[in-house]
């Protein structure tokens, strides 16, 4: 959805003024905060980088359930720093 301010400069008017008006229209208009509100939102995430991330998860579970079987590591206490 856009949203066009416009502003006509008076004969008489100055340069400041016709500036001002404008910055009070596009501040009624809401477009700065709509703007500002989607600048720094995060996208969703799309299926195929969930899935991706699913299986790189499970691939490293099953490395460290081997490791673990093996003793190559050892299981820190769950719960305790």
């Amino acid at each position: 959805m856009t949203v066009n301010v416009e502003i006509v400069r008076g004969t008489n008017e100055n340069n400041l003024s016709a500036l001002r008006r404008f910055t009070k229209k596009v501040q009624t208009a809401g477009v700065l905060s709509r703007v500002r509100k989607n600048r720094y939102s995060e996208r969703n995430i799309s299926e195929n980088v969930k899935r991706k991330r699913a299986l790189k998860r499970i691939a490293k579970r099953a490395v460290i359930t081997q490791a673990l079987k093996a003793g190559k590591i050892i299981e820190k206490q769950r719960g305790r720093r």
